[in-house]
């Protein structure tokens, strides 16, 4: 499934076109994969709608990608024929930086993007460097495991920025994708801490009931505790604003979003400082993932057992998958059956 050019999901509600591509050969260091699901993520309707633009076109979006590799470049050694791996939002980086020398790979200027700089899962094979592959767990059938590989992981890094400890309240601004598996990572890593989800949406709200969520509402309200941080997943500016001034004293709230609509960017204006940022309350953004990320959430994956909710469609109903995300018809993660 193709994007050819960027639009307004408004204005085009088929913007990926299916098209029949040679298969790719894999160089050196870069396996093969025959994809069996990739994950849809709002990051999507931001490559596709121009707020993170890719970097060619026509380009095959996906970055939650699941399958087995089928053919190895010759100096691919880390994988074997048959293994079943996955693929992320990071697809590769420079490797010489300061950045990347630290294992801030996330934040090095030549950052590749799955789906976004190179091809990515929306398809039926992807290649990737074996470096930036990673062994599925067990645990997972391939649609399980596709939201692990963006909605998990970058979800596991948004939760260490958050600086929590076990007993401290938490906020989730949004539940999509993202949020319900933050919230089961609250669940078993900080047990003796409560959760607070903020949603405009009644079936969000109930969804995260039912994952045992200890207060639910919608973003003007008012939390009967103050909380230590709140991890925003939102596409918009208003949700960040609203939800502020729940924060304790010394607070942090972490955006965990590429990007953000502009279209409601004037009601930063609403921030009131006094209210909302002093006693030294901060906002943090989570940019990107690093492979460590990727991996550690993984390895979390396999012993708490975070299976997400998702709701399954064939590669050639991507459009639709991504129109109801940016409808807001969500429950847990999407997935790309191919």
């Amino acid at each position: 499934m193709v994007l050819k050019r960027i639009c307004d999901l408004s204005e085009c509600n088929n913007p990926l076109v299916l098209e029949e591509l040679p298969i790719p050969s894999p160089k050196e260091k870069e396996i093969l994969i025959k994809v069996s699901a990739c994950g849809v993520c709002r990051t999507d309707l931001d490559i596709i709608e121009g707020r993170t633009p890719p970097t060619k076109l026509p380009i095959i979006l996906g970055h939650q990608i699941v399958g087995r590799v089928v053919e190895k470049g010759e100096k691919a050694k880390r994988f074997e024929i048959g293994d079943r791996v996955g693929i992320a939002w990071i697809n590769s980086s420079c490797g010489k930086c300061k950045f990347c020398f630290s294992g801030q790979e996330n934040l090095c200027d030549e950052f590749k993007a799955t789906g976004r700089d190179v091809d990515g899962g929306y398809a039926e094979y992807a290649i990737v460097s074996e470096d930036f592959a990673y062994k599925i767990p067990e645990n997972y059938s391939d649609e399980e495991a596709a939201p692990l590989l963006c909605a998990g992981a970058v979800g596991y890094r948004s939760l260490k920025l958050a600086q929590i400890k076990d007993g401290d309240n938490i906020g989730l601004s949004g539940f999509g994708a993202s949020g319900h598996l933050v919230l089961k990572m609250i669940k078993a890593l900080y047990p003796n801490s409560k959760i607070f989800v903020f949603s405009r949406n009644e079936k969000e709200r109930i969804f995260a009931k039912e994952l045992l969520a200890f207060w639910t509402g919608d973003f003007e309200e008012e939390t009967p505790e103050k909380l230590k941080a709140i991890i925003d997943t939102t596409p918009a500016w208003r949700p960040i604003v609203l939800v502020l001034k729940n924060l304790e004293k010394g607070g942090r709230l972490v955006i965990n979003a590429i990007r953000k609509e502009e279209k409601d960017k004037e009601f930063l204006l609403n921030i009131n400082y006094e209210r909302d940022l002093w006693m030294e309350k901060e906002i943090k953004s989570t940019a990107n993932v690093t492979r460590k990320d990727v991996e550690e959430f993984l390895t979390l994956a396999q012993k708490f057992n975070f299976k997400p909710e998702v709701q399954i469609y064939p590669l050639e109903s991507a459009n639709l998958a991504l129109l109801e995300l940016k409808q807001g018809k969500i429950r847990g993660g999407k997935v790309l059956k191919i």
